[in-house]
């Protein structure tokens, strides 16, 4: 049985002739249909856009701690704040 996930489902785009007819050459110069063409460019989109979502939560988790800069404050808060 297959994975919900992977199961494929159609979908329906309308494009203007002229660039329904670039995509037909585009299509048949790489040797895919133009339905192929357009899941890699989504599939791609999606992977790069899952990359970045990624690395936007490490770099968040990283930050989240702080980072050691060295040194040490010898003062209390009260000593910066007395009058």
């Amino acid at each position: 049985m297959e994975h919900p996930d992977t199961v494929k489902q159609n979908i329906t785009v309308k494009l203007d002739r002229r660039t329904l007819r670039k995509a037909k050459v585009l299509a048949a110069r790489r040797d895919t249909s133009i339905s192929g063409l357009l899941a890699e460019q989504i599939e791609n989109l999606v992977r790069e856009n899952d990359l970045y979502e990624q690395a936007q939560r490490q770099a968040l988790d990283l930050m989240e701690p702080g980072f050691p800069m060295g040194g040490r404050i010898a003062a209390t808060r009260d000593e910066w704040h007395e009058r």
